[in-house]
């Protein structure tokens, strides 16, 4: 009997574990929002009263909490508030946070120079491999060196 409530209790131990990082790594994730305009509120329920409107679509944000329908999130500026499921998107986007990044033709550095982006400049993103990530920038699409994006895929 003490053998099984052992295995009993490690198998508890592994659930818990499991749950928690799954968790975790819903919480550290990015979204970004569904339209021009989003309120920010206070806390999870219109009825609590609006910190700040944005007003750019596709703008990224770090989920860090949840409840229910309601999600708590951080933007690059360090703001914190809670947005309604409703009003994010799963669509990837970054902010480029180094100045004058350069976008290439190929994911290296001996590649084509393509353009110079703007630090702050919004970008969305089309696929990320380890080191770069394949973006687009109003008529310019490219690959720039993942490190320079916040919001990207980890």
């Amino acid at each position: 009997m003490k053998n099984n409530s052992k295995i009993f209790f490690f198998i508890l131990l592994l659930i818990f574990c499991f749950s928690l990082k799954s968790l975790s790594a819903e919480l550290k994730k990015f979204m970004s929002l569904k339209n021009n305009k989003v309120y920010l509120r206070q806390g999870p329920s219109f009825e609590y009263p609006v910190k700040l409107i944005y007003k750019k679509k596709y703008l990224p944000v770090e989920i860090i909490d949840r409840s229910e329908t309601w999600r708590k999130i951080k933007d690059f500026e360090k703001n914190s508030g809670w947005i309604h499921i409703s009003q994010l998107s799963r669509k990837k986007s970054a902010l480029n946070i180094k100045n004058n990044s350069i976008l290439y033709k190929k994911p290296t550095i001996f590649s084509k120079p393509i353009a110079k982006i703007e630090k702050g400049k919004l970008v969305l993103i089309k696929k990320c491999k380890i080191k770069w990530c394949n973006i687009k920038s109003n008529e310019f699409n490219g690959w720039i060196i993942k490190d320079f994006l916040w919001g990207k895929i980890n």
